[in-house]
């Protein structure tokens, strides 16, 4: 499954501070840090960049370019920006349009912009009348609605990735589920096959710290068994990439990854997580296959679900 880096985002304070102080140093050491892990696409999130932050995106590409080649994930509400990025790229058509939704003026102008440019664009599954549809069925509409206008402008399905869009776990975890039951309609409703996303953290967000890192990798497995072809992810997981690989080629490293396997093969044979043989007496197995529980709505999520 490709990666794409979200270690760069003005959410950061720190980051944000070196963005609108144009800390070069801090922002170089930041990509720098990135490119070590070797991530398929590195996101330069900088929201609406408006006021003090307008022209960020291209400061931040330019930076990007002078450092490395690994394709850019342009993220952005200001479509401006985004285009002013795109405008520096070597080869556009690797790089990503971090995002459009179904809204009408939003997603022409960005469809424009990904049309022009011949780049990826990621396309989440909301618009600002319905929000995030609770229902499966519902997000797949609004794809439908998307592609209508992806197709009209000669954008190949292969270059639209679609984001379920994952709820916090702690929030409501009825939705881990619809999340992954969305990746799967999404890969078996098109012909050519769309592709798919999701931000990673988000399934996580709000939980205790000690619990985000096993939270996401475990949905990020569960994910790529429904047919996932891509996260945004936190490189900087080591554990995170090293389980990416281990299933990409069904191959264990560790005594735990036997688990981790097993519910990706649970997931794409349509299986129930009861059917997963594991090592009770092995303390890593156990928190997997709780965490799996609680994100596939079997167990009711806590603070302290690995405690009971």
């Amino acid at each position: 499954m490709k990666l794409i880096s979200e270690n760069l985002h003005i959410i950061s304070k720190s980051t944000k501070e070196a963005v609108l102080n144009r800390d070069e140093t801090f922002i170089r050491n930041l990509i720098s840090k990135q490119i070590q892990t070797n991530p398929d696409w590195i996101d330069l999130n900088i929201g609406p960049a408006r006021g003090a932050f307008a022209g960020t995106m291209e400061w931040l590409v330019n930076i990007a370019n002078d450092m490395t080649g690994i394709p850019l994930s342009l993220d952005s509400t200001n479509a401006n920006e985004i285009e002013k990025g795109l405008s520096l790229a070597k080869n556009p058509h690797d790089w990503i349009i971090n995002s459009t939704n179904a809204d009408e003026e939003r997603l022409d102008k960005v469809t424009d912009i990904a049309a022009k440019y011949g780049c990826n664009l990621i396309a989440l599954t909301m618009n600002s009348e319905l929000g995030i549809p609770k229902e499966s069925d519902k997000r797949l509409e609004l794809a439908f609605e998307i592609t209508s206008t992806t197709e009209s402008k000669n954008i190949p399905n292969n270059k639209l990735y679609f984001d379920p869009l994952i709820l916090p776990v702690c929030v409501d975890q009825s939705q881990a589920p619809e999340a992954l039951n969305t990746i799967r309609m999404l890969k078996e409703s098109f012909e050519p096959a769309v592709m798919t996303t999701v931000g990673l953290s988000n399934v996580s967000n709000g939980c205790p710290k000690e619990l985000r890192h096993l939270i996401n990798r475990v949905f990020m497995v569960l994910a790529m068994g429904c047919g996932l072809d891509s996260a945004i992810v936190d490189s900087f997981d080591d554990e995170l990439l090293r389980i990416n690989k281990v299933i990409e080629n069904l191959k264990e490293e560790k005594s735990y990854d036997s688990t981790y396997i097993s519910l990706y093969n649970m997931m794409q044979n349509f299986e129930e997580i009861e059917s997963v043989d594991y090592d009770k007496n092995d303390s890593e197995q156990v928190k997997i296959i709780k965490t799996a529980q609680i994100l596939l709505n079997k167990k009711v999520y806590t603070n302290s679900y690995l405690e009971i």
